[in-house]
């Protein structure tokens, strides 16, 4: 090994703990960046990919009229590429006797086309008209070879499934020959010259409006809709992990480039020994280098493993959605964020070594371990005439003598105490979207099972009357309030799949559904949706939508958009008289005992045929498991780097007072007076850290929630916002100086067991 080989690995293993700064730091900034890129890539990868081979529509439109007056919006300004039009109809088939959820059935005669060019995944095309072609991402599974009745359709006919396609614009939920169905909707396929901002779909959209009949348009689907659907899962986290990430980066810069200027101050007269032995400058600024790389590329490899570890489970969504084996991290995600590591930090670490080579060898050798006489000493002066304890007002004023470690101190814990309240409130943002999620939170449920279609009441199970369980609910004392839920499905003109109705009976306002916009629905008419709904649909509150509920045309006004985020956000909540009520949800009064109630209550519906009993908990989210879980881990780290900031300035602080505390053991400070000095040598920075991360913290987030947000295609709830209280503000300022005295605590207590004739005889 070279001389200079020597001279890194020496400096490396003698601090230990500035390499373990270094290392932990790096790590930390890798692990989000890895974790960050993968997801942002191969969440819209699989999605962009198909799309492009498949020539995939821009915008799906569905018309009302003839066949003409669709065909001749073919020529709107912006439009690349058409096809159709091919006959629509929503329509309810049923299956080995049962009835399946709606589905949007399109006439082509083939796969092929210039406009979504769809891909068989199993079996064949249809050839005849008794032959279908179902959607392999459709609700309806029926594997090839079944046969399905559609009773809607002139004379009922029996359809054989014939194979399984994929149409990455999700224009249908299956295809049959044109012949098949009724001349009176239709739907038109188009690509666009630009279509990659929804204001230009947007724009493209008015065009092909325009170009149409007045009132023809019935409904549309762009495709940046179905791209946030499709990478929903994935995007979610980019956000708050490119924030963790843009922490980590920060702090890895501040830390490594701390940790070389300390080297360097604290190596001065090493430094002067190597140039007096005939070492060049370049070569002290590479030992240097090479002190800061060694532990920077631990961290490095460290950080990488770790990333591609914790992408699993989130692209696990992914993997499934495109059927893609073994989806994982892109090697060229893990190349950029090494090469971009390493290059941060050897231009941070060559920036502080470079002063150590700089040095002259007479005056390396010449200077002390002690700051320059007269600094701080206004500081010392002040805390002596304090009425604090003498222990007490040295450490406070300790560091107004060494001010640039002391900003160093105060910038690592300002960063953990940022990323702890960043942490904190986005955990209790992510309880609150919970909250406001699981929708009928009520306290007792009453089941009311609908009947089947020709079903006849006996004695042994009579079929429930909607009517009398609720009279019965609203007679029994403690009740407050109720409501009936009604559950079915529904199509809507211009989007494929099937969209799910809950209808209800009474006022269901106080039942945990927490609007985002608008208000809630009074009556039959109107509806509330969720933003996806009013996203695929590219509709706006107050807006009017046709669905399709059980072959009927219901025409409802969006009077409201509700935060929900299940069945992909297409629930839409409404009142429809026909549906009956399966399930009714009671409130009680306050005092009201519950079980007593539940007791009482279900004498009076056993001979409805239905039973009360308490309401179920609220269910969970993977989602959200997950993303407190890396909240928690990314937050630690970010702690823990803070922590080791601040442990290690007191270690070159406690390093160059070792014979200055000896003199102060000589003349009787106690080992507990030494561990205040040196514990009370951090609190200026630690409370000034604490008091300067907390709007930090709050501000980023209220910058990246609603990035999240957008991400996931939801406006959140305003009760994800309003996360922090003036006392938890005061807690997390707090925070800081906690972080400080828990980095100081190490190097405190070596100071305090240190003997007095040890320290005083270090030179």
């Amino acid at each position: 090994m070279s001389a200079l080989g020597r001279v890194v690995r020496s400096g490396a293993g003698r601090r230990r703990v500035q390499s373990a700064v270094i290392g932990l730091a790096t790590a930390m900034a890798v692990t989000s960046a890895v974790l960050g890129g993968a997801l942002l890539v191969a969440s819209q990868a699989p999605f962009d990919d198909a799309f492009a081979a498949q020539h995939g529509a821009h915008l799906t439109v569905q018309f009302d009229g003839t066949r003409d007056a669709a065909a001749q919006t073919a020529t709107a300004p912006g439009v690349a590429a058409a096809a159709g039009p091919f006959p629509t109809a929503s329509l309810t088939p049923e299956f080995d006797g049962r009835s399946l959820p709606p589905m949007t059935v399109v006439g082509r005669t083939g796969p092929d086309g210039a406009v979504d060019d769809v891909t068989l995944t199993q079996g064949r095309w249809t050839t005849g008209p008794g032959e279908i072609v179902l959607s392999a991402d459709g609700e309806i599974a029926v594997p090839p070879g079944n046969r399905v009745r559609f009773p809607e359709l002139p004379g009922a006919p029996t359809l054989t499934v014939v194979g399984l396609a994929r149409s990455i614009s999700h224009t249908a939920d299956a295809w049959v020959p044109p012949e098949l169905l009724p001349a009176a909707h239709f739907q038109m396929l188009y690509r666009f010259s630009a279509a990659a901002t929804a204001g230009q779909v947007d724009a493209d959209r008015a065009a092909v409006v325009v170009k149409a009949p007045p009132g023809a348009v019935r409904g549309a689907q762009s495709w940046l809709t179905v791209r946030q659907a499709a990478v929903r899962a994935t995007a979610l986290f980019v956000p708050f992990l490119t924030a963790f990430g843009v922490l980590g980066l920060v702090m890895s810069v501040l830390v490594v480039g701390n940790v070389v200027a300390g080297a360097v101050g604290a190596g001065t007269r090493r430094i002067g020994v190597l140039k007096a032995l005939g070492f060049t400058p370049g070569q002290v600024v590479r030992a240097y280098l090479g002190q800061a790389l060694i532990p920077a590329g631990v961290g490095i490899a460290l950080g990488v493993a770790a990333g591609n570890a914790l992408a699993v489970p989130v692209l696990h969504e992914t993997q499934e959605a495109y059927e893609v084996a073994g989806l994982a991290v892109p090697p060229w995600v893990d190349a950029v964020v090494v090469a971009g590591a390493l290059a941060v930090v050897a231009l941070t670490a060559w920036a502080s070594a470079w002063r150590a080579g700089r040095l002259r060898t007479v005056d390396a050798l010449a200077v002390g371990h002690t700051p320059p006489a007269g600094r701080g000493r206004w500081a010392a002066r002040l805390a002596s005439r304090s009425a604090l304890p003498r222990p007490v007002g040295l450490g406070l004023a300790r560091p107004f003598s060494r001010p640039a470690r002391a900003l160093a101190m105060f910038t690592a814990v300002a960063f953990g105490a940022t990323a702890v309240t960043f942490a904190i409130g986005l955990s209790s943002s992510l309880l609150a979207v919970q909250t406001a999620r699981d929708h009928d939170i009520t306290d007792v449920s009453v089941g009311a099972p609908a009947p089947e279609p020709g079903a006849r009441p006996t004695e042994d199970q009579p079929i429930a009357d909607p009517a009398a369980v609720a009279a019965a609910i609203a007679a029994q004392p403690g009740t407050r309030a109720s409501y009936g839920v009604a559950h079915g499905a529904a199509t809507v003109a211009g989007v494929t799949g099937s969209a799910p109705v809950t209808s209800f009976t009474g006022d269901a306002s106080w039942g945990g559904y927490e609007l985002t916009a608008g208000r809630w629905l009074s009556g039959p008419g109107e509806a509330v949706v969720p933003t996806a709904f009013l996203t695929a649909t590219g509709t706006h509150v107050g807006d009017q939508v046709t669905l399709y509920v059980q072959g009927e045309a219901v025409t409802v006004r969006l009077v409201g958009e509700v935060f929900d985020t299940r069945h992909d956000g297409m629930t839409v909540y409404t009142a429809l008289p026909e549906l009956r009520p399966d399930t009714f949800y009671v409130s009680l009064r306050p005092g009201t005992d519950l079980a007593a109630y539940v007791a009482a209550l279900n004498p009076a519906l056993r001979g409805l045929g239905v039973a009360a009993d308490a309401a179920p908990p609220a269910g969970g989210s993977g989602q959200i498991a997950v993303l407190s879980a890396l909240t928690a881990l990314l937050s630690l780290l970010l702690v823990a780097v803070a922590g080791l900031g601040v442990l290690n300035g007191v270690v070159l602080d406690t390093r160059e007072r070792v014979r200055e505390l000896g003199v102060f053991k000589a003349l009787g400070m106690t080992p507990r007076q030494t561990l205040t000095m040196v514990l009370a040598s951090v609190g200026v920075a630690g409370l000034a850290g604490g008091i300067a991360g907390v709007p930090a913290g709050t501000a980023l987030h209220a910058a990246i929630l609603p990035a999240m947000g957008r991400a996931a295609g939801v406006t959140l709830p305003p009760s994800a916002f309003t996360v922090y209280g003036p006392g938890e503000l005061v807690l997390l300022a707090l925070g800081g100086l906690v972080i400080a005295l828990l980095g100081a605590l190490l190097p405190a207590g070596w100071a305090a067991r240190t003997r007095t004739a040890t320290a005083l005889r270090t030179e």
